[in-house]
């Protein structure tokens, strides 16, 4: 019977440090299931997901000299696929701020609904959120931005933040609501 080394994420970063095309294919492979998977809360739909995550790979494999071994990898990986997501729908959210907030009226702080309800019943309706609260969202519920740096990255105050993200809960209220009546 004939052993093979099963090689490592580290060993396979650093091939890729060398230029290694064979080792940027397993790389590719072995993290593009994590990718999509952050890819797909920021897209409007599967083809736009694939391309933010071959050019978040491209961006990798062009500042993987950059990486900090230190730090884990799929944290790296997550910040580039996050940030190329939103710089991808960056004019397209900058023009819908100025629409939304120019419309604005006062919103609601009642988040308790939102704590009970199950993750993938959320995840299930999300794409039904107008991209600028669904960024939002992804970015503060589940990867863990806070509001200044979530207004940072989108050019947005923090307050407008904090907005989105409220009606992005009231939304998801309305929308889980009206598929349980639907549905039940």
């Amino acid at each position: 019977m004939h052993l093979t080394h099963r090689i490592t994420e580290d060993e396979i970063v650093g091939k890729c440090k060398t230029g290694s095309l064979k080792h940027q294919e397993l790389l590719y492979k072995q993290f593009y299931g994590y990718a999509m998977g952050v890819s797909v809360r920021y897209s409007i739909n599967q083809d736009d997901a694939l391309e933010v995550v071959n050019d978040a790979f491209i961006k990798v494999f062009n500042n993987i000299s950059t990486y900090n071994t230190d730090k884990p990898f799929k944290a790296w990986l997550r910040t580039i696929v996050v940030n190329t997501a939103i710089d991808r729908r960056r004019k397209e959210l900058k023009h819908q701020a100025h629409t939304d907030l120019d419309n604005a009226v006062g919103v609601g702080s009642n988040a308790s609904a939102i704590d009970s309800l199950n993750a993938q019943d959320i995840l299930k309706v999300m794409k039904q959120l107008p991209q600028l609260q669904l960024t939002i969202f992804n970015m503060y519920e589940i990867d863990g931005y806070n509001h200044d740096e979530i207004g940072k990255i989108l050019n947005l105050p923090a307050s407008s933040s904090r907005v989105y993200l409220s009606r992005a809960k009231d939304k998801l209220r309305q929308l889980l609501t009206t598929e349980t009546q639907t549905h039940g």
